[in-house]
């Protein structure tokens, strides 16, 4: 059932992804409401993307989607975990739905969650990213996407920042079975706290429920898709 709708999805995607300013006015709702301080010069600098090649539709990108990396990681790069809390805090905060949170996944133990060692760094401020929602990955595991991407990396805080705060709309897209939940590869989640990452994390709407779980990066879950970019 999913794989039809995605297809008729797939069809209309030039109308998912929403124009910069929206994407922006987005975020400067969501600064405002949680005081992030993200700075008017900074909205004031951001640039039109450039527009997808064919090569980059025929790769499964439906667009470019506005992120913003916050805090450091103390090598100059933004604090991709921070990026992520404050994504998922907002959408708690807005109640735009119900939210659940799986008891594993935890952002405030700072030792139990981090960008997978093989993903890059993500920059601090606002940056583009071109954006594959998943639904090409539905047959693979985190793991195996891992290993078989090269140009693309998956999804991190982008996952959450995606779906709370410039594209909500896919909340709704979600709960009616419209299109696959994510599973965010570029992520590793220590469950019980003992350095053992074998963990992902899973974004989800189901039942007017916008759910954060944890699914085994070895373990294939039939309604997640596994959601790339390309920086």
């Amino acid at each position: 059932m999913i794989n039809s709708l995605l297809k008729d999805w797939l069809a209309k995607r030039d109308r998912l992804i929403l124009p910069v300013p929206e994407q922006t006015k987005a975020w400067k709702k969501a600064n405002r409401k949680m005081e992030w301080e993200i700075s008017i010069a900074e909205f004031d600098e951001i640039k039109p993307p450039p527009r997808l090649t064919l090569e980059e539709k025929k790769d499964g990108f439906i667009g470019f989607v506005l992120c913003y990396g916050f805090g450091d990681d103390g090598a100059g790069n933004s604090d991709s975990v921070l990026s992520a809390k404050n994504a998922w805090e907002y959408a708690c905060k807005l109640r735009r739905r119900k939210t659940w949170q799986c008891e594993y996944i935890d952002f405030n133990r700072s030792d139990d969650i981090r960008l997978w060692p093989g993903a890059p760094a993500r920059s601090k401020g606002f940056y583009y990213i071109r954006f594959q929602p998943g639904g090409k990955y539905l047959s693979l595991t985190v793991s195996q996407l891992r290993k078989k991407l090269i140009e693309d990396t998956g999804c991190g805080p982008e996952g959450f920042q995606f779906l709370t705060i410039t594209h909500s709309h896919f909340q709704d897209m979600m709960n009616t079975r419209k299109i696959p939940f994510m599973a965010l590869s570029d992520f590793d989640v220590a469950p019980h706290g003992f350095n053992d990452f074998y963990d992902a994390p899973q974004l989800f709407c189901s039942n007017d429920t916008l759910g954060l779980g944890i699914g085994n990066v070895d373990g294939n879950y039939p309604l997640f898709g596994i959601p790339t970019m390309r920086l």
